[in-house]
């Protein structure tokens, strides 16, 4: 199994996930042409893409899902919630997910899981091929048991480090927004990232990525220095960007 990151951060998400013959697209926070370079750059064509599966509603991850799901053709996967938020499905093949019930796309399995988000009907993923395993967890405001539950034994991991709460508490944002982003329904910051690490069992992960940084209310070096006190066994930290996200990482038997 390997996996790319096209873009993470609040101006666009799009993660892919490939095992055997199967290419997986979760969230599409960008324009169809956006993501079409995006995705060349990874050496992918949308038309080979098998799915997408989508977290929540919010804009940086699903403003592209459509227009690109009717362009090519794509089935998309979603929970009853997320879809009350769009106007019109006509021309998308689309089916219902729910919390904790696995499903199958091409030889990928896939497990959602519901966060604490402040979106109508949030999930993030956990997805399984051969005797690998990825957990995808961006966008949740703060870590619950049954998180943990969920995500323990990854081989894979990308988890989000959203804010510093100094630079979020001084920052541009207006108090409403502040109290959001920093709120139980809203973004992890450093510390509970952290906290999220030192609480899961990664005797088997190989492979560590910290996204959905904040451009405005964090700071790469701030996210290293918090991140260089996780024990863990992998052998490197990958940090995505908005720009770039990261390119493909493999997860070996």
């Amino acid at each position: 199994m390997r996996f790319c990151s096209l873009g993470s951060g609040s101006k666009g998400n799009a993660t892919v996930v490939q095992h055997s013959g199967t290419l997986l697209l979760i969230d599409c926070g960008f324009s169809v042409k956006e993501m079409e370079k995006r995705l060349s750059l990874r050496g992918i064509h949308a038309a080979d893409l098998n799915g997408i599966v989508v977290t929540h509603e919010h804009s940086d991850h699903i403003r592209g899902v459509l227009p690109l799901a009717k362009k090519y053709q794509l089935p998309v996967l979603m929970t009853v919630g997320t879809a009350k938020s769009l106007k019109s499905c006509v021309g998308v093949e689309l089916s219902f997910i729910k919390g904790d019930i696995s499903f199958a796309i091409g030889d990928l399995v896939v497990t959602p899981v519901p966060v604490a988000h402040d979106a109508r009907e949030p999930v993030q993923f956990v997805v399984s091929g051969g005797n690998m395993t990825l957990g995808v967890l961006t966008d949740l405001g703060c870590v619950t048991p049954h998180v943990l539950e969920s995500y323990r034994f990854c081989h894979g991991l990308l988890v989000e480090s959203n804010h510093d709460i100094d630079m979020l508490a001084t920052g541009p944002y207006p108090p409403s927004l502040k109290h959001r982003v920093g709120g139980d329904w809203g973004h992890l910051n450093n510390q509970q990232s952290k906290h999220l690490l030192d609480n899961l069992h990664t005797e088997q992960l190989q492979q560590l990525v910290i996204g959905h940084i904040s451009e405005k209310n964090n700071s790469l070096d701030l996210v290293k220095q918090v991140m260089s006190e996780v024990d863990f066994r992998a052998s490197d930290i990958h940090y995505a960007s908005q720009e770039n996200g990261f390119s493909w990482i493999e997860l070996t038997s």
